[in-house]
Parts: C-alpha cells; structure tokens; sequence
C-alpha cells in the first residue's frame, strides 16, 4: 500500500493494478517522463460531494445575462403586485434597469467575492430548492387552471380552427416561427462546462470517477426538473402557452399569491446562480494575464466588478431575453459541447496512443463537424426570424 499525491492532497489508496489507476486518473495526465508543472487547478480540495453537486446543478440552470434579464423583467413585476398596483406607474422601483444594478451590488458582488467556489455550495442548494417550489407550484396549478383561459379569444388563434377541443388538445409536435429558438436553448439549458473544472478542483477527494459521479447526478437531477416543469406548464395553457411561462400565469390573476411567491423564488434563485457562473470566468481570465502572481484580493475583486458591470450594461440595453438564450444557444452551446470537445481529443491524444485516422478521432472530428452544422444553422434561422420581423410575443412549445 502506497500513498499517492492527489490533487495537492495524499490519500491512501488500497486498490490494486487497473482499479486504482482509473480511480486516480486526471483529466489530463502528465506525459512520461515530463516533470508535473503546478496549475492554477493544483491546490487542496475540501468541497463536499454534495455541495459540488448543487454547484454544478446550479451552472447547469443559467449564464449570468440571461439570468440577470429575468431579474430585470420580473423583479418589478413582484414588487408592483406586492404593492397592489394594477400599473406600473413609473416610479423608480419598478425599473427593472436600477433594479438589477441594486441586486448586483448588494447580493451577487458581495457572493461573487468569496475566495473558492465550495463557499457558494449553501447558496447553491437553496437555489435548487427555490426551483423544485416552483416545480411543485406548476403540477399543482395544472389541475387549477382550466383551459381555455378565462377571456382568452379562441378565434384569433390560428391552433385553434376547430374549436375549444382542438385548441386545448395537448400536440406532440408544434413547428412556427419561434422553433428556429427551441433547439439552440435546448442546448443552452444543459451547458455547465466552464463550471466543471473549478468544481472538480474544489471537490474532496478529487479524481475522474468521483467527478462523473458528481456530473451524473446533476445533468439527471436537472433534465427530470426541466421535463416535468415543461411537460406540467404545456398542459396547462397548452396553445396559450407564452415564451416566459410565468407570464401566462398573468392571464389567470396576476395577483395570485401562490404565483407571487413563485416569481420571488425564481428571482432568488437566479440571483445566487450568477456567482457561480463568474468563478470559472475569473480562473480563466486569472490564468491566461495573471498566471505566476500570486493571490490578489485586489485582482480578485477587480475582476468580479468589471464582469458584473459589463454584464449589467448587456442586460439593459438587449430588448428581449429570447434574443439572450437564441443567440447565446445558438453560440456557445454548440462550441462547448460539440466542437471544442471534438477538436481537442483529436488535438490532445497523441498519434502514438490514437492515430488521426483512428475511429475514436474520426468520430470526434464529425463529432465536431455536427457542432459546426447545427450553429450554422440555428443562426440561420435565428436572423431571417430577426430579418423577416415576425411577432416575438408568442411561444414555442
């Protein structure tokens, strides 16, 4: 039995041959007879397995602009409900704009500026069980809210030609103008990539299967509150259905407390999201203009405002947050989970393990030729829809 150095940490290891070599396999070994450099990864992890799991299932649920946009759009709504205004009158607390310049300064800054990401695991699981309110709130208002909505105009619905039946009849399958969206945010919903590794870094006991573990859960976790949150929120409005779908609840009573009390868990939950989200940002800006000075408070702190206020400046003066997730779906999504993975197993394998003719790499190379083809086509799409000018107010389903 022997001790093995990992992650900054050693840990005594009982297994024996190919076990313990899988169990303590990086993501990027060292190449024989190549003496180990130290990396901005290379300090002593101490997240538990739990909080990392709240940490990524948390990334996996926003970016920071698209987050901070629901902020922008609902937060003034909550507060002029709470208040009993049927209007927003104009008063300067139902900006949205100095409404997220408030949150960022007092919530997400203050967060943002915690010395390693496993600090946020709390935040991140009250974050989760903001969502999972709203999950239940959904299922429960299905069996609340009849279809057709009170003083909803069946004629004016073109899904809705053969009467109330056919209009509140679930459709496996709805192709309009907002399908070109669907796909890219699809893709966007599950990215949490940038996330991975400042989490693996943190994580106790840190090695490849531990990780997988760890990425297993949340991407499952998530895609069942995705699934059941769409499936639950479409078979109440079924065609009525809006892009943002606590907006449709406005249809039924806008001052509804349940709804209310939703809208506030979703603005907390986004909120604590955007922290996480900027850990992985700062790293990487750290390791590519700072990477031999040591820990700065300063650069540290720096950093996190300049991203805050350039994501501030963003949210403000883009109209729609469908504009955010399109574009941002359409982008980063297929480069961070088609092309980037693709090209770098074709770049990173040796020839001498992986021959470039080799079919591992032959299908990451198609692997990243899809990536290609599926941006290239999204953003097609999503510029003749901005190019043709067709409605943005209805839905996709």
């Amino acid at each position: 039995m022997e001790l093995q150095k990992m992650n900054g940490h050693s840990r005594d290891d009982g297994f024996d041959g190919l076990d313990a070599m899988a169990e303590q396999e990086e993501f990027l070994p060292p190449k024989p007879g190549v003496k180990k450099e130290m990396h901005f990864t290379d300090f002593e992890g101490k997240t538990s397995f739990g909080m990392s799991i709240f940490n990524l299932s948390n990334a996996i649920m926003g970016t920071m602009s698209s987050y901070l946009f629901i902020v922008k759009s609902e937060l003034p709504l909550v507060i002029q409900a709470f208040l009993g205004k049927e209007y927003n009158t104009g008063e300067w607390f139902l900006n949205g704009n100095y409404l997220i310049i408030i949150v960022s300064a007092f919530i997400i800054l203050p967060l943002a500026l915690m010395k390693r990401l496993g600090y946020l695991g709390y935040t991140s699981g009250f974050s989760l069980s903001c969502m999972v309110f709203f999950l239940i709130s959904v299922i429960y208002k299905r069996f609340n809210i009849q279809c057709p909505l009170p003083g909803h105009n069946i004629s004016l619905s073109h899904d809705s030609m053969n009467g109330t039946d056919d209009f509140c009849e679930a459709k496996l399958i709805t192709v309009n103008s907002q399908t070109a969206y669907t796909i890219p945010i699809l893709a966007f919903a599950f990215v949490c990539h940038p996330e991975v590794l400042p989490i693996y870094t943190e994580l106790r006991d840190a090695n490849k299967k531990r990780m997988q573990r760890v990425a297993n859960i949340s991407i499952l976790a998530m895609f069942v509150m995705y699934l059941l949150t769409a499936l639950f929120g479409y078979l109440t409005f079924y065609g009525a259905v809006e892009s943002e779908l606590l907006h449709t609840y406005n249809q039924v009573d806008p001052l509804d407390v349940l709804i209310l009390c939703v809208r506030l868990a979703v603005l907390v939950a986004v909120t604590l999201t955007v922290p996480v989200v900027l850990f992985p940002i700062r790293r990487a800006l750290l390791q590519i203009f700072f990477p031999e000075k040591p820990f700065s408070w300063y650069i540290h702190c720096g950093i996190a405002f300049c991203l805050i206020f350039l994501v501030n400046l963003l949210v403000i003066f883009v109209p729609s947050i469908r504009d955010i997730f399109g574009l941002i779906g359409a982008t980063s999504a297929p480069s961070l989970i088609f092309i980037l993975p693709g090209i770098f197993y074709v770049r990173i394998v040796p020839k001498d393990q992986e021959p470039f003719l080799s079919r591992p790499k032959i299908q990451a190379a198609c692997f990243a030729a899809l990536g290609f083809i599926f941006m290239i086509m999204s953003l097609s799409f999503i510029i003749i829809d901005w190019v043709t000018g067709e409605s943005r107010s209805g839905g996709g389903h």
